[in-house]
Order: structure tokens, then sequence, then C-alpha cells
């Protein structure tokens, strides 16, 4: 069939809407007719370059939501009709991690920068002849789209697709780098530095974790005010500019834990990560980095580490499993405990995609979302 995608050619670069041939779903394989996709900012580190895929063009898009619409045989798990996200980790269910509950961190996970299905082909093909990949084996950037159904959640039909498609990446995966990564307890000093997609929702994870103080630390105005409607108690342009509250809430200590969120992570943010934080603290890295960037880590001495015992945490989907995560998420927005529809600052439409962009890097949105229809 025919379908309108989102395709990156050549990174650097931008991405071009256009009418691809998607194959009919194999074996264990769903057609879903998608109708949400958040613009998370892992797919624009692959247009940027930052972030490297094993094959090009390849569509973007993780943090999808869609309707169910045809079934590839051996599906077990869904039928046509059903509410759908997107899981950009395809787990198994059958290795060591999905054994021991941590699915985010299933084996499948080694392919989702390599981009074809997980057979190893593919299911679109432009009209000059090329395979497509898809982004973390979704390519959500698609009116329509072909996925394993290990890659897809069931939700349920009352909750709105255009802003249940954000728990699919961003909600989780900040919420849960404060929750879960960050270990926070009741009446812990936070510091969250960068408050876009994730970051903010790093806010609402110490906010519903008991935090006593949530310090953000972000260059951009908007996004410093808009955060103190999402738990943060105060906002600063930078760490720098952060750390004399801090030392003045905790006795000179630091901070409890500090949830790194930037739009791009370097080794400059994480030490200063580490110098914000007290004795026997966490420092959370979360945000997506360049591959390729080489240097020390400013504040990472290995005496100073072993004697003040603090602790880098990497965090993937916030530590928890998709599975889990989502459900929980979306039971606690429809209780009124987490705010989903106030992150949608803007929607765009498909051909409005490097537009939508733009508007992220501008520090226009906390989360812009693609509706399809």
């Amino acid at each position: 069939m025919r379908t309108r995608v989102a395709v990156l050619r050549e990174a650097p670069g931008k991405w071009n809407v256009e009418e691809v041939e998607l194959d009919e779903p194999g074996y264990g394989e769903v057609l879903v007719e998608m109708v949400a996709t958040g613009l998370c900012h892992s797919d624009d580190h692959i247009s940027a370059g930052d972030a490297q895929v094993a094959h090009l063009p390849v569509i973007g898009g993780h943090e999808g939501s869609g309707i169910v619409r045809k079934l590839g045989p051996g599906v077990t798990d869904f039928a046509e009709g059903d509410h759908v996200l997107t899981s950009f980790i395809p787990a198994c269910g059958k290795c060591r991690w999905c054994a021991n509950g941590k699915q985010n961190l299933c084996d499948n996970g080694a392919k989702i920068m390599v981009g074809d299905q997980l057979d190893g082909t593919f299911r679109i093909h432009t009209d000059d002849g090329l395979d497509v990949a898809t982004a973390a084996l979704l390519g959500t950037f698609a009116e329509w789209q072909v996925y394993d159904q290990l890659s897809l959640i069931k939700i349920d039909p009352s909750i709105p697709l255009e802003v249940a498609c954000l728990v699919a990446c961003g909600v989780q995966t900040g919420f849960g780098s404060a929750a879960y990564a960050g270990d926070i307890q009741p009446g812990d000093v936070v510091l969250v530095a960068g408050v876009g997609g994730v970051g903010m929702n790093a806010v609402q994870g110490a906010r519903e974790s008991g935090a006593s103080h949530i310090i953000v630390a972000d260059p951009v105005p908007d996004k410093q005010r808009w955060s103190l409607d999402f738990g943060a108690t105060e906002a600063f342009a930078s760490i720098e500019e952060a750390m004399p509250r801090i030392r003045e809430l905790t006795n000179g200590q630091g901070a409890d834990v500090a949830v790194l969120t930037p739009s791009l992570m370097t080794n400059q943010i994480i030490g200063e990560g580490l110098l914000a934080i007290r004795k026997a603290g966490t420092v959370v890295v979360t945000a997506v980095s360049n591959d390729r960037e080489e240097g020390t880590v400013p504040g990472l001495n290995g005496f100073h580490l072993a004697m003040m015992q603090k602790r880098i945490q990497g965090a993937l989907y916030g530590m928890k499993s998709p599975r889990e995560a989502m459900p929980q998420l979306l039971a606690m927005y429809r209780a009124g405990n987490l705010k989903l529809d106030e992150l949608v600052t803007k929607t765009y439409s498909l051909d409005e995609i490097n537009d939508a962009y733009d508007d992220m890097r501008a520090g226009k949105n906390i989360r812009g979302v693609i509706r399809f229809g």
C-alpha cells in the first residue's frame, strides 16, 4: 500500500515528506493507522548527526499511537481496532533482562539503531528503489506503519491517543529518571537540569516522589516559567546560578539528586551535576549525547567519587519495563495525578515536521505532537 512518511536521506539533513510503498505485515507483525506521534529530541539527534543509524534513508519517530487495522500471520496479542502505543524497546520476554523484569534492557534493544525489522528485512521502499529503515524499529513519522507485535502495547480506547503517545517515551523517561533512577525520597532537594519533553516529566516524577524542593536549571525563560506549573519550586538559567540556592537549602551539602535532561548531554554537564550533589548523592544521566564525544568529565575524580560515595546512574526509559510503566502512567493521568495535556504546547501536520523541530530547538515547545488525518 502507499503511505506518506517523513524520511531522512542524509545526516545531517532535513526530514523529507514522501509517499512510499509499505509492504503487508509479515509474521508476527501488525498494520497500524497512526493517529499521533510525539516529536522527541532523540530523532532530532539523528537528523543532526549526533546519533548515528546504520542505514539511510530512515523514517524517524518512536513516540507513537494508533489503531490496529490488519494482523499478519502469527499475531496473538492484538485484534483489529485495538488502540496501541509504540515501544522503542521491543521486549522479547525471554532474555535475561526480560526474565528479571527489566524489559527496558531487553537484548532486542541492541537493534534499535540498526533500522530494519527484527528479522533483518525492510517493509518500506522508496520509488527510486531504496529500502527504508525505521528509527527504533518503529518509524512513527508515518501515516500508516507496520510494527512487530513486540513493539506495541494495547491501551484503553477511552484515553485520547493524541496525548497517550507521550508516555511511549518522554513521560516515562523523565518521570522514571527521577522516581526510579534517582530514587528520590520524601523531603529530598532535587536539581533537574533541562526541562523539555523529558525534563518536565522528571519534575513531575520528583513531585510525586515527595521532594521538598525541585530546582530547575534551563536557559529558556518560558521553560523556567512552565516548570513551576508542573511542580518545580524554583527555576534558574543554569546549574551555576542555581547552586547558591541549593547550598542554602542543604546547609552547603548539595542536592540529594541531580537529574540531567538537557537537549544534548555533554561531559561538562555531567561534571556540573557531580559537583552539585552531596555526599552519597546521585547524578542521573538521561539525555542523548554525541556518541563520538571525547575528553574528561570535569568533577569526575576517582578519589573524590569514592570518598564522597557519589553515584552516577544511567537511565533508559526511566528504568522501568514499558508494559508496566505505560498503563501506570495512564492510570495516573486518568486520576488527575499526571499532567499530559499540558505537555503538548503545539500540534503539527506531518508536512510541518521541520517547522516543528525548529520550534523545539528554539525552546518554544515542551512537546510538539504530529496529528495525522
